[in-house]
């Protein structure tokens, strides 16, 4: 037993029998005397929660559950990986707030992720209301010649006055919510990594009850504070609407964004739970500029590729051993599915929009086949050279590059097919800071078809760029560390080990791997746009500087020998 003040809200900390994530959380209770609370042993202790966590008694507001929500809350919020019933979880949440205004006594909570302000006041108020929004402090009301705190909210005039219904008096709630780096108040919008997130964690909640509070003549302000975002980021206020998806998603309808140097100031014209997301963006100079340079560097490789296709065919008319050699098979196989890739970007480009929901679906399906059809590629020449270079014995395979090319041009058409079977090809729009178009184009469709872009582009991509890398990394150790009399015996042995280097990274994709950069700025992204457009030019000069009759036995005369090795033993 527990003895209580007699004052009318009083604060109960839990005790020592509870676990320790109950510890720091206040309980708001009437007026009583002394609340007697029954032992809990060590099983109920942890299985309550567990179960909570899962969906159970998800309406509930007394003590007790309240504990054991927020101790699920605290868990969910932390780590992505704990087992939560997310959509339930968040809705308890977003209903609390209308608890405490229509049931509830209570008028200040401060728990360790969540602190609340509950307030009476007048509909017939004749100045704006400020409050402070201070993460770490209870949200309080503040007076309009007051030094404005850097977190704040500004509730107009009018808005008291608009609220349906002859009351005098409103009970108003205020709300600041931190949500943590877990899986709660993602969505579909920032659960895939692509680098968005909500600023500090933090949304903030205003709420007049269950009543809905929409389409306001004035809009309500919410400021937050920040420093200035990264050239490639933008800030951008959004709501929580718990209508979209099955868990609820985010939303910028009726809300405005304006980005000032030490803060953005979000006005909407409704009443719920709001929140800043800081998310890259291209604005649409930026868009038009990496467009033209990717299409000025596709265009010239295109004529690079053509030329290094056509060269095989005179080497393989010409040279006997060019019928029998796998590399330069595997080489053309690359650049073949390059130049296509080529072709579809800039015929993906060039038609934006224009066309039937069908043409734009078949656009996006070839653009994305090609591309997957050159990841594969990449990969297989990774496997080739570590057949070459690292396993060198016991490399007989029978049909072996009809082998090959059934995977690098099957193994693409099978996800095409599985991705296109989903629906997931259409419209895909990149947007400038003002939310206005800045591209259109054939690809994914925007939302809908996330996950399908993440796993057959993002993922399978990083699947065959690590699996270059590592047999890159390993035949650069080979090349570097052959003997050295036979470094002695040949002068410019490191500047042909660099150029063989150099020429077998631009078959293993080396230059999509800039991509990883982008992050770090814009400069990164012109950087990875002007090379990675160019690799059709690096490809013509590695293979004109190969297999040329005048040229291949001074740079690169190892790895062909390697290569005549290989195909002997196929033979």
């Amino acid at each position: 037993c527990v003895e209580l003040d007699s004052s009318p809200t009083t604060r109960l900390w839990s005790p020592s029998s509870f676990p320790a994530s109950f510890s720091l959380l206040p309980i708001f209770v009437q007026p009583i005397h002394t609340l007697c609370i029954p032992s809990l042993g060590q099983e109920k202790s942890t299985e309550e929660p567990r179960r909570s966590c899962l969906g159970h008694s998800m309406d509930e507001y007394g003590a007790f559950n309240l504990k054991d929500k927020a101790a699920c809350f605290t868990k969910c919020r932390q780590s992505a990986s704990e087992p939560c019933d997310v959509g339930n979880l968040q809705k308890y949440w977003l209903n609390y707030e209308a608890y405490l205004v229509e049931e509830s006594l209570t008028e200040k909570v401060n728990m360790s992720f969540l602190k609340a302000l509950v307030q009476n006041l007048s509909t017939n108020t004749a100045e704006d209301l400020y409050f402070s929004l201070k993460p770490t402090q209870i949200p309080r009301q503040v007076v309009k010649d007051e030094d404005k705190p850097p977190d704040r909210v500004r509730l107009p005039k009018s808005l008291f006055g608009s609220l349906p219904g002859n009351r005098s008096v409103v009970r108003l709630a205020i709300t600041v919510l931190d949500i943590g780096p877990g899986n709660l108040f993602k969505g579909p919008q920032l659960s895939l990594g692509d680098g968005s997130s909500v600023l500090n964690n933090r949304l903030v909640g205003l709420s007049v009850g269950r009543m809905r509070v929409t389409r306001l003549a004035e809009p309500l302000e919410i400021i937050f504070s920040h420093q200035r975002p990264p050239s490639n980021m933008t800030f951008t206020c959004v709501f929580w609407d718990a209508t979209k998806g099955p868990t609820g998603d985010w939303a910028s309808e009726g809300c405005s964004t304006e980005v000032g140097p030490e803060g953005t100031v979000c006005r909407c014209d409704h009443l719920t739970f709001f929140a800043l997301l800081l998310r890259p963006i291209l604005d649409q100079s930026t868009v038009q500029i990496l467009t033209r340079i990717s299409q000025a560097g596709c265009g010239v490789s295109m004529i690079f590729l053509a030329f290094t296709i056509v060269l095989y065919a005179v080497l393989r008319l010409s040279l006997q051993r060019f019928k029998s050699e796998d590399a330069p098979k595997i080489h053309v196989a690359l650049s073949g599915s390059l130049f296509l890739l080529n072709l579809a970007f800039l015929i993906t480009v060039g038609s934006g929009s224009k066309g039937s929901d069908a043409a734009c679906w078949a656009r996006g399906a070839v653009y994305h086949y090609f591309l997957l059809c050159v990841f594969t590629w990449m990969g297989l020449e990774a496997f080739h050279l570590y057949l070459l270079a690292i396993r060198v014995f016991n490399t007989y395979f029978g049909h072996y590059f009809l082998k090959l090319s059934l995977v690098g041009w099957g193994l693409p058409a099978l996800m095409v097919i599985g991705t296109g079977s989903a629906n997931s090809y259409g419209l895909y729009t990149i947007r400038d800071r003002e939310n206005r178009t800045s591209l259109e184009l054939c690809w994914f469709r925007d939302g809908t078809a996330t996950y399908a872009l993440y796993i057959t582009v993002h993922g399978y991509f990083l699947i065959t760029f690590l699996f270059g890398m590592v047999v890159l990394a390993l035949v650069t150790w080979k090349i570097f560390t052959l003997s050295s009399a036979t470094a002695v015996k040949e002068r410019g042995q490191n500047r042909k080990k660099v150029l063989t280097l150099l020429g077998l990274s631009s078959l293993v994709g080396v230059t999509w791997g800039l991509a990883i950069l982008t992050p770090l700025g814009l400069s990164t992204v012109y950087i990875f746009a002007l090379f990675n457009s160019l690799q059709g030019v690096f490809i013509c000069c590695w293979f004109t500087i190969l297999y040329l009759p005048s040229q291949s036995a001074t740079v690169s005369s190892s790895t062909a020998r390697l290569d005549q090795a290989h195909s002997a033993s196929q033979e």
